[in-house]
């Protein structure tokens, strides 16, 4: 299966019952719809259609990582940031990082490979993922990611995000 909106139900919670939380919670978003993106090279070729020009955005990439002992992080960063996993793993204290698998990411995100965001703490969360966020996220406006399906961005405000995190009970690590 991909990890676009024709299967979400598949997953522990859709993106149409995220939106609808999100909804409720009353905090707002710009929902944009596109081909699937898997890469942050795919996203740029399509964000030029939603983004707003003067805009102080975020547009993320996202590494789901494991550790020696079987932590998992989700570390969200600025996508043309450059990663040394070595580096990062000693920066957060976590040793030696390797990519979680596409089952490990179902399980403890729930959500397929090409859609991974912060909003995936919904589930990750109860998980125990451990969050890291780019501390340049502390200085954006507007942060673009997907609603747990590759096909489909959201464009929230940083308040709103950072409401988002503390509701669903996530400690905001910085790096």
């Amino acid at each position: 299966m991909d990890a676009s909106s024709a299967y979400q139900d598949s997953l522990p919670v859709s993106s149409d019952a995220l939106l609808k939380q999100l909804d409720d919670w009353g905090l707002a978003y710009v929902l944009h719809e596109h081909v699937p993106l898997r890469t942050v090279e795919d996203a740029k070729g399509v964000e030029e259609q939603f983004m707003v020009p003067g805009e102080n955005a975020l547009r993320l990439k996202n590494l789901y990582l494991r550790d020696k002992k079987k932590r998992n992080y989700l570390v969200t960063l600025q996508q043309d940031r450059e990663i040394d996993l070595k580096g990062l793993g000693a920066e957060l204290g976590a040793g030696n990082l390797s990519f979680g698998s596409a089952d490990r990411l179902l399980e403890n995100l729930g959500i397929r490979p090409g859609a991974v965001s912060p909003l995936a703490m919904i589930t990750g969360a109860e998980k125990g993922v451990i969050f890291y966020m780019d501390a340049q996220a502390q200085e954006a406006d507007v942060i673009y990611m997907h609603p747990l399906v590759n096909d489909r961005t959201v464009a929230m405000k940083r308040n709103d995000v950072m409401a988002f995190l503390a509701r669903i009970g996530v400690d905001v690590r910085w790096v």
